[in-house]
Order: structure tokens, then C-alpha cells, then sequence
């Protein structure tokens, strides 16, 4: 799957709508693809749809070719502001027809399960059964799951044929070793591995400050301490901290993309700076002797 090395997660354009208004989302995404973006991934959950919307309006007055390869998702959205899960097929094929509107195109190049945590049943037998049809009839492109956490999600690579996972917040500078047997079984499988939620939900990118978010709760002590020890090694080599966040998260061989979020054009293109910033091999080998990096874990080259 050519991704690229970072594609955009579109989260933060649907579910902040207070803060980011159409004209802002719409030159968020422009910049995005200015700067070489061709992956960008949304949901009907983000905004009850309105991640989708502004991204089919980009995509409507962008005139890209190649069209950028885009992703939804099916089983979880919104309904009178409340979340609503549901993995049948009926409602998967309802999803799918209503994302197209909304993305204003005739095809979908990956559609995930969204979430179906405490739904296998339904994911399993409903609704991985009409994505597999969907894609047999070309239709969708590549189908698969995407989940924050990697048991069930190493079931699904174990019992299905999909094409692709999109894992959050299980590898990332904090969390290193979780999804080691999950990628092992990609890799076996021919699995492509993107990878979302590298910045732990915020703090890899603010750093531990008061009310710093971890997988969207308050951070805990001993998460705001560890960060703070990358921190210092950071400024001792002039590595900031969210530089150093996702280009470990991109430096793993299971990466095929490694989603970052947005919520202006301004803010992608720090981001993508952050990606793209130099870090010298002294850095990573401090955290290693600091007992902050595992040795045995993939780093970008110097």
C-alpha cells in the first residue's frame, strides 16, 4: 500500500467544530496536500459526519490527480449526539452509501471496522462479510479494522483475509512493546499496518504539563514523570518532544503510514516539520541508556 510515510487523520476537523470552522478546515486539508499528503483517513463518527463532509468538499475543489487515497470506517457513528454502534449488515452497507455522499465519490480505497470492541459477533459475522463482498466486487478497496487495543485485532488478522489494520495509541514512544506479536502476525499475513494516535492522545506533543491528555483522560504521575525525562533528554540534543514521537512511531518496519491530526494549516505544518526535523543518534542513544527507549526497538536513521 503506498500511503505514504504520514498520511491525516481527519478527527480533529468533525469533532471540534467550535474551534475549527469550514474555511479553517478546508485550508487545514489544502495544506496538507500542498505539502505532499496523499492519504487521509475520516470516519462518520468524527462530527456525525462532518469530517467527511469538509474532506469530500476538499476533495470536490481540489482537482488532485491521483485522487489522494482516502479511508472511512463502519459500525460506530453519531445519532442525536450520542454514539451508536452497530456492525449489521444492513446498516454497514447504509454507512458505506452515506459516507460517498458525503465524500462526494463513487469509491472508497479502505474502509475499517470501527471499534467493535465489545461487538465480534456482529463484526465478524455481519459485517466483515459484506466488506469482503464489497471488495470482491471492487466496489471498496482494501478492507480491515481499526481498534485501540491488539487482541482483537490480532484475532481478526488470525481469522480473516484483511487487508490492513489502523492501531491507535498501542505503539507509540510510550507504549513500545504491546503490539509486538500483532505486527509479527501482519507481517505473516501480508497485513499493512497504519498507525494512529502515535501523540498518546496529546501529551506527546504538549509534553507533561498541567492537564496533559493520555489516551484522553488526565495523565497519570508516572506517565507525566517519563515524559518529562524525554523531555530533558530532548533539550540537552534539541530534539522536540513531538519530533521525536512520531518519527518513532514511522521508524517501525510494520509502518506502512503513520496517521497525524490537525486542526489548521499552521498546525500541519509544524506537525510535519516536527516529522521531518533532524535528530541526532546521541538522542535516541540516551534514551536507551535512560531506560526510556527498549534497545532492542526500531530507530529512525540519524
Amino acid at each position: 500500500m503506498n500511503l505514504g510515510r504520514f498520511g491525516f487523520g481527519t478527527a480533529p476537523l468533525g469533532i471540534l467544530p467550535d474551534l475549527v470552522d469550514a474555511p479553517a478546515a478546508q485550508r487545514c486539508l489544502e495544506r496538507a496536500g500542498e505539502l505532499g499528503i496523499r492519504y487521509f483517513d475520516t470516519a462518520p463518527f468524527y462530527g456525525a459526519g462532518l469530517a467527511e463532509e469538509r474532506l469530500g468538499a476538499f476533495l470536490a475543489g481540489s482537482g488532485r490527480t491521483p485522487r489522494p487515497v482516502l479511508s472511512t470506517k463502519v459500525g460506530r457513528s453519531v445519532a442525536g449526539g450520542t454514539t451508536v454502534f452497530d456492525f449489521g449488515r444492513d446498516a454497514v452497507r447504509r454507512q458505506l452509501e452515506e459516507s460517498l455522499r458525503r465524500l462526494r465519490t463513487d469509491r472508497i480505497d479502505i474502509v475499517y471496522l470501527h471499534d467493535p470492541d465489545d461487538h465480534w459477533a456482529a463484526a465478524i459475522d455481519e459485517a466483515w462479510p459484506v466488506l469482503a463482498e464489497l471488495r470482491a466486487s471492487g466496489a471498496v478497496g482494501a478492507v480491515g479494522a481499526g481498534m485501540n487495543q491488539t487482541a482483537m485485532l490480532h484475532r481478526f488478522v488470525r481469522e480473516t483475509d484483511m487487508d490492513v489494520i489502523l492501531l491507535a495509541n498501542r505503539y507509540t514512544l510510550l507504549q513500545q512493546y504491546e503490539a509486538d506479536e500483532l505486527f509479527t502476525a501482519c507481517a505473516e499475513r501480508g497485513v499493512a499496518v497504519v498507525l494512529g494516535a502515535v501523540l498518546n492522545g496529546g501529551i506527546l506533543a504538549t509534553g507533561a504539563v498541567p492537564g496533559a491528555s493520555y489516551e484522553y483522560r488526565p495523565a497519570p504521575p508516572d506517565v507525566l514523570a517519563r515524559v518529562a525525562r524525554i523531555e530533558d533528554v530532548g533539550r540537552r540534543h534539541g530534539v522536540p518532544l513531538i519530533a521525536a514521537a512520531l518519527q518513532f512511531a514511522a521508524a517501525h518496519p510494520a509502518a506502512a503510514s503513520v496517521l497525524i491530526g490537525a486542526k489548521s494549516a499552521a498546525e500541519i505544518e509544524h506537525n510535519l516539520a516536527a516529522a521531518a526535523h533532524p535528530i541526532p543518534a546521541a538522542f535516541w542513544a540516551e534514551l536507551r541508556d535512560e531506560d526510556l527507549v527498549g534497545a532492542d526497538r526500531p530507530l529512525p536513521a540519524a
